[in-house]
């Protein structure tokens, strides 16, 4: 699996429609379709995009989609493609030649839960890896593509509280984990980190996916969530990672160099605690897609973002809708990594950086 820093064919989002992500009033539709747009069209500046529509979305994604979007028919029940849809995997034959694979994890709901729908989402992988031509690896474990993240070089990082679920994979031990992950993903090391954040852990929440805590930014290079309020119970989650990655290395024996980024100040809506995280971005052809949240850390952010991905632009979407419905930016999106080797650039002549 490729680093999501490394050059894309394309990007992949589905549009929403399901009652519990539109919400129950037609202002609760109007925010969660504004937001789902706002993404799809910030990343239809930068690089080719295709984003799934249920035929019952069908009307809305035209009239609010840039037509840069590719917009493609498929029966969906909700709208988190990073989870549902594949995770793109690139290998190289004999020849020297690059092919790309696509791994379709099974889907269950984010292990059953009891508000969730997957009828449809349980075979919504299926869409991306047919149209892309990627040759289908099909696993057995339950799993999302939230709940993992790569350095591009066999680095991953998981939580416990995802992939040993046992409404997930029951039984599972870390072993069967990580040797499924060399088989599809190319693992060479696991890191586990022992839980996720708090409002995600809760009845709306994934158990825990790692792509709201901690995500590579380089090879060696960690941007870790820092909630600095003491107050907010994530504190003390969040001191428990940076201690773990501190201490870690890599797949290659390198120490792993953590760069905290705060959460914002907020840190309650009108459910309880926020899970509202920075970390949540979208890395893409010459440019960043970032979360703002009108938090006044949103500058700051902003700032350490742009200097973890020197030679990117970095755009800004109000997620508050997204994670109200339970993720961010990364969550709806998905990466399809490019196969044929990228000629080496100065970031001044990425596609799509002024």
């Amino acid at each position: 699996m490729p680093a999501e820093t490394e050059p894309h064919e394309r990007a992949w989002m589905a549009w929403p429609s399901a009652p519990y992500t539109l919400g129950e009033t037609a202002a609760e539709a109007e925010e969660a379709r504004t937001a789902w747009a706002a993404v799809a069209n910030a990343i239809s500046e930068l690089e080719p995009i295709s984003v799934v529509v249920d035929p019952s979305g069908r009307d809305e994604a035209r009239r609010r989609l840039s037509s840069a979007v590719e917009q493609v028919d498929a029966r969906l029940d909700d709208a988190w493609y990073r989870d549902i849809g594949p995770t793109f995997v690139v290998g190289t034959g004999a020849d020297g030649q690059r092919s790309l694979g696509a791994v379709n994890w099974v889907f269950n709901g984010w292990g059953q839960q009891e508000w969730a729908i997957w009828d449809n989402d349980a075979h919504a992988s299926g869409v991306a890896t047919d149209l892309s031509g990627a040759v289908r690896i099909d696993s057995p474990m339950v799993n999302e593509g939230g709940g993992i993240h790569t350095d591009g070089l066999g680095t991953f990082l998981v939580t416990e509280t995802v992939q040993l679920d046992p409404f997930r994979n029951p039984g599972w031990t870390k072993a069967d984990v990580e040797a499924e992950l060399v088989r599809t993903v190319g693992a060479r090391k696991v890191i586990w980190l022992p839980r996720g954040l708090t409002r995600d852990s809760e009845r709306f929440g994934t158990r825990g996916h790692v792509d709201i805590v901690a995500t590579f930014t380089a090879p060696g290079r960690l941007l870790v969530h820092d909630q600095r309020d003491e107050s907010h119970p994530d504190a003390a989650v969040t001191a428990e990672v940076v201690d773990l990655l501190s201490r870690e290395t890599d797949a290659d024996g390198r120490p792993l160099e953590v760069v905290r980024l705060p959460a914002p100040k907020t840190l309650v809506d009108d459910v309880g605690w926020v899970d509202y995280s920075y970390v949540n971005h979208f890395v893409l052809n010459g440019g960043v897609v970032a979360c703002s949240f009108d938090d006044p850390v949103d500058a700051e952010a902003r700032e350490v973002i742009a200097d973890a991905y020197p030679g990117r632009s970095v755009v800004t979407v109000d997620a508050r809708a997204l994670f109200a419905r339970g993720g961010g930016i990364h969550c709806i999106t998905q990466q399809q990594p490019a196969v044929t080797p990228a000629v080496p650039t100065s970031p001044t002549n990425e596609r799509g950086t002024p």
